[in-house]
Protein backbone atom coordinates (compact mmCIF):
# COMPACT_ATOMS: atom_id res chain seq x y z
CA UNK A 1 0.00 0.00 0.00
CA UNK A 2 1.07 3.21 -0.81
CA UNK A 3 1.54 5.34 2.64
CA UNK A 4 1.46 8.97 1.16
CA UNK A 5 1.74 10.64 4.22
CA UNK A 6 4.75 9.26 5.03
CA UNK A 7 6.59 9.44 1.73
CA UNK A 8 5.52 13.16 2.07
CA UNK A 9 6.88 13.55 5.35
CA UNK A 10 10.32 11.87 4.57
CA UNK A 11 10.44 14.10 1.38
CA UNK A 12 10.12 17.36 3.47
CA UNK A 13 12.64 15.86 6.11
CA UNK A 14 15.42 15.51 3.75
CA UNK A 15 14.86 18.29 2.06
CA UNK A 16 15.29 20.10 5.64
CA UNK A 17 17.97 18.58 6.47
CA UNK A 18 19.75 18.84 3.03
CA UNK A 19 18.84 22.89 3.59
CA UNK A 20 20.12 23.17 6.75
CA UNK A 21 23.49 20.86 6.41
CA UNK A 22 24.36 22.49 3.19
CA UNK A 23 23.51 25.92 4.63
CA UNK A 24 21.47 26.83 1.81
CA UNK A 25 19.30 30.12 1.78
CA UNK A 26 17.37 30.72 -0.99
CA UNK A 27 14.02 32.84 -1.31
CA UNK A 28 10.57 30.89 -0.99
CA UNK A 29 10.15 31.69 -5.12
CA UNK A 30 13.34 30.29 -6.27
CA UNK A 31 12.77 27.29 -3.99
CA UNK A 32 9.93 26.16 -5.65
CA UNK A 33 10.91 27.48 -9.26
CA UNK A 34 14.00 25.07 -8.42
CA UNK A 35 11.86 22.48 -7.38
CA UNK A 36 9.77 22.73 -10.42
CA UNK A 37 12.73 22.32 -12.65
CA UNK A 38 14.25 19.45 -10.60
CA UNK A 39 10.97 17.90 -11.40
CA UNK A 40 10.52 18.93 -15.16
CA UNK A 41 14.45 16.72 -15.43
CA UNK A 42 13.24 13.73 -13.32
CA UNK A 43 10.36 13.27 -15.61
CA UNK A 44 12.28 13.58 -18.65
CA UNK A 45 14.61 11.02 -17.34
CA UNK A 46 12.09 8.64 -16.49
CA UNK A 47 10.59 9.28 -20.13
CA UNK A 48 14.05 8.77 -21.92
CA UNK A 49 14.65 5.47 -19.21
CA UNK A 50 11.40 3.89 -20.88
CA UNK A 51 12.70 4.76 -23.99
CA UNK A 52 8.70 4.56 -25.32
CA UNK A 53 9.51 7.50 -27.70
CA UNK A 54 12.07 5.96 -29.22
CA UNK A 55 9.95 4.12 -32.13
CA UNK A 56 12.98 3.19 -33.98
CA UNK A 57 14.52 1.22 -31.44
CA UNK A 58 13.81 -2.60 -31.34
CA UNK A 59 14.43 -3.09 -27.26
CA UNK A 60 13.54 -0.12 -25.08
CA UNK A 61 14.25 0.47 -21.65
CA UNK A 62 17.73 1.63 -20.43
CA UNK A 63 19.02 -0.51 -17.46
CA UNK A 64 21.69 0.79 -14.95
CA UNK A 65 24.24 -1.58 -14.24
CA UNK A 66 23.55 -4.63 -11.97
CA UNK A 67 19.53 -3.85 -12.60
CA UNK A 68 16.81 -4.72 -15.37
CA UNK A 69 15.01 -1.65 -17.51
CA UNK A 70 11.76 -2.25 -15.03
CA UNK A 71 14.47 -1.49 -11.70
CA UNK A 72 15.71 1.49 -13.41
CA UNK A 73 12.58 2.72 -14.49
CA UNK A 74 10.75 2.14 -11.34
CA UNK A 75 14.03 4.10 -9.35
CA UNK A 76 13.44 7.31 -11.83
CA UNK A 77 9.81 7.03 -11.14
CA UNK A 78 10.33 7.25 -7.52
CA UNK A 79 13.01 10.42 -8.04
CA UNK A 80 10.35 11.69 -9.90
CA UNK A 81 7.69 11.05 -7.58
CA UNK A 82 10.11 12.85 -4.86
CA UNK A 83 9.67 15.94 -6.50
CA UNK A 84 6.34 15.89 -6.79
CA UNK A 85 6.12 15.72 -2.58
CA UNK A 86 8.85 18.60 -2.96
CA UNK A 87 6.58 20.88 -5.42
CA UNK A 88 3.90 20.49 -3.01
CA UNK A 89 5.57 20.81 0.34
CA UNK A 90 6.77 24.84 -1.09
CA UNK A 91 3.66 25.35 -2.65
CA UNK A 92 1.59 24.12 0.57
CA UNK A 93 -0.09 21.86 -1.98
CA UNK A 94 0.41 18.84 0.28
CA UNK A 95 -3.15 18.28 0.52
CA UNK A 96 -3.37 17.41 -3.25
CA UNK A 97 -0.91 14.53 -3.11
CA UNK A 98 -3.26 13.02 -0.25
CA UNK A 99 -5.71 11.00 -2.25
CA UNK A 100 -7.48 8.32 -0.13
CA UNK A 101 -6.86 4.33 -1.00
CA UNK A 102 -10.38 4.31 -3.19
CA UNK A 103 -8.67 7.08 -5.21
CA UNK A 104 -5.70 4.84 -5.31
CA UNK A 105 -7.06 1.66 -6.26
CA UNK A 106 -9.24 3.58 -8.63
CA UNK A 107 -6.46 4.64 -10.98
CA UNK A 108 -4.68 1.04 -10.46
CA UNK A 109 -8.03 -0.08 -12.96
CA UNK A 110 -7.70 2.80 -15.29
CA UNK A 111 -6.90 2.34 -19.20
CA UNK A 112 -3.62 2.35 -20.28
CA UNK A 113 -2.96 5.12 -22.53
CA UNK A 114 -3.10 5.04 -26.30
CA UNK A 115 -0.31 7.91 -26.62
CA UNK A 116 2.35 8.23 -23.90
CA UNK A 117 3.79 11.08 -25.70
CA UNK A 118 0.04 12.90 -25.41
CA UNK A 119 0.31 11.64 -21.67
CA UNK A 120 3.51 12.96 -21.05
CA UNK A 121 2.93 16.25 -22.80
CA UNK A 122 0.17 16.85 -20.94
CA UNK A 123 1.49 16.40 -17.82
CA UNK A 124 3.97 18.59 -18.39
CA UNK A 125 1.63 21.34 -19.29
CA UNK A 126 -0.73 20.66 -16.14
CA UNK A 127 2.68 21.09 -14.40
CA UNK A 128 3.51 24.34 -15.85
CA UNK A 129 0.02 25.66 -15.81
CA UNK A 130 0.42 24.34 -11.82
CA UNK A 131 3.38 27.30 -11.74
CA UNK A 132 2.89 30.13 -13.83
CA UNK A 133 -1.14 30.41 -13.49
CA UNK A 134 -1.04 29.02 -9.99
CA UNK A 135 -3.84 26.47 -10.71
CA UNK A 136 -4.04 23.81 -7.59
CA UNK A 137 -6.46 21.90 -10.16
CA UNK A 138 -3.56 20.73 -12.99
CA UNK A 139 -0.84 20.18 -10.11
CA UNK A 140 -3.28 17.72 -9.07
CA UNK A 141 -4.90 16.32 -12.36
CA UNK A 142 -1.09 16.17 -12.93
CA UNK A 143 -0.07 14.54 -9.67
CA UNK A 144 -3.06 11.87 -10.53
CA UNK A 145 -1.96 11.38 -14.13
CA UNK A 146 1.62 10.45 -12.96
CA UNK A 147 0.39 7.86 -10.11
CA UNK A 148 -1.73 6.39 -13.45
CA UNK A 149 1.38 6.28 -15.59
CA UNK A 150 3.20 4.20 -13.08
CA UNK A 151 0.83 1.83 -12.12
CA UNK A 152 -1.08 1.71 -15.41
CA UNK A 153 1.29 1.96 -18.02
CA UNK A 154 4.61 1.31 -16.04
CA UNK A 155 2.89 -1.78 -14.47
CA UNK A 156 3.96 -0.63 -11.24
CA UNK A 157 1.94 -1.70 -7.82
CA UNK A 158 1.64 0.25 -4.96
CA UNK A 159 3.95 -2.16 -2.80
CA UNK A 160 6.91 -1.31 -5.33
CA UNK A 161 6.39 1.92 -5.60
CA UNK A 162 6.16 2.18 -1.73
CA UNK A 163 9.43 -0.06 -1.23
CA UNK A 164 11.55 1.61 -4.43
CA UNK A 165 10.96 5.00 -2.59
CA UNK A 166 12.05 4.03 0.52
CA UNK A 167 15.30 2.23 -0.82
CA UNK A 168 15.92 5.56 -2.96
CA UNK A 169 15.42 7.53 0.30
CA UNK A 170 18.00 5.55 1.91
CA UNK A 171 20.80 5.97 -1.12
CA UNK A 172 20.02 9.75 -0.71
CA UNK A 173 20.61 9.53 3.14
CA UNK A 174 23.85 7.73 2.70
CA UNK A 175 24.63 10.01 -0.03
CA UNK A 176 24.05 13.67 2.34
CA UNK A 177 26.14 11.48 4.95
CA UNK A 178 29.26 10.99 2.51
CA UNK A 179 29.55 14.84 1.25
CA UNK A 180 27.48 14.20 -2.38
Amino acid sequence: MLELAKLVQQSIALDEQITRDRDIELPRKVQIENAYVALDVELAETANTSEWFKVWKTHRGKADEGQTPRQTLLTEYTDAMDFFFLVAAKKTWTHLIMITEEDLTGLEKSRPAKDLDQQYLILKRMLFNSHFDHRQEDFRHAWRLFLKWGFVDFGFSQDEIQAAYEEERKVNLDRQANDY
